[in-house]
């Protein structure tokens, strides 16, 4: 077992791209940040409709403004949560502090927990929305297939984030495994 810390044989090395593509937790944000764009672009480019005898664009999920407005909002938010823990990511293995590393890791599990919660309240809103949505708000049926696409990835969006904070977990039971070895073998700890 390689000294310091959980991770922290190559404290302070050179980046590795490769290590942190080939990470579960990193493939797993990436997708999670896919799957926000996803979200996110098609509410913005057809979530919104016009009609001819209306001046001002309505929301597809039953012309209700606030559902496309918690699409959104979820999605951008999700997607810079995503840019900024990648960072953690690509900045992890350089933390050499084992207490460092737990702050890091419980944050990143209160966060994917959060955002799958949200994700869940998301879907579930943007499907009802849908699901009263009357036809002849849209009757040529303009926008439906983003609108279901927000929805599914809303949906894909709450296993993502759930595996990521399942994966977080695990990463701090390793960190806390790590921390009780240093503790009780000082001297195994120093290479």
């Amino acid at each position: 077992m390689e000294g310091g810390a959980y991770g922290a044989g190559k404290a302070g090395g050179a980046f590795d791209p490769h290590t942190l593509v080939r990470q579960p937790h990193t493939i797993l944000r990436v997708v999670s940040w896919v799957f926000s764009i996803v979200v996110f672009g098609s509410i913005v480019n057809e979530g919104y409709l016009n009609s001819p005898s209306e001046g001002e664009e309505f929301c597809i999920y039953n012309r209700n403004p606030n559902a496309c407005s918690y699409g959104v909002a979820v999605g951008v938010l999700t997607f810079l949560t995503c840019l900024l823990y990648l960072a953690l990511d690509a900045y992890f293995p350089q933390i050499s502090s084992v207490k460092d590393r737990k702050k890091a890791v419980l944050s990143d599990i209160g966060v994917s927990a959060f955002w799958a919660f949200l994700w869940f309240v998301g879907f579930c809103y943007l499907a009802n929305q849908w699901q009263v949505s009357k036809p002849k708000d849209n009757p040529l049926n303009e926008g439906t297939d983003a609108a279901r696409a927000a929805i599914a990835f809303s949906f894909f969006s709450i296993f993502t984030w759930s595996l990521t904070a399942a994966l977080a977990v695990r990463r701090f039971k390793d960190l806390s495994f790590q921390e009780e070895y240093n503790t009780l073998f000082p001297a195994a700890a120093q290479p």
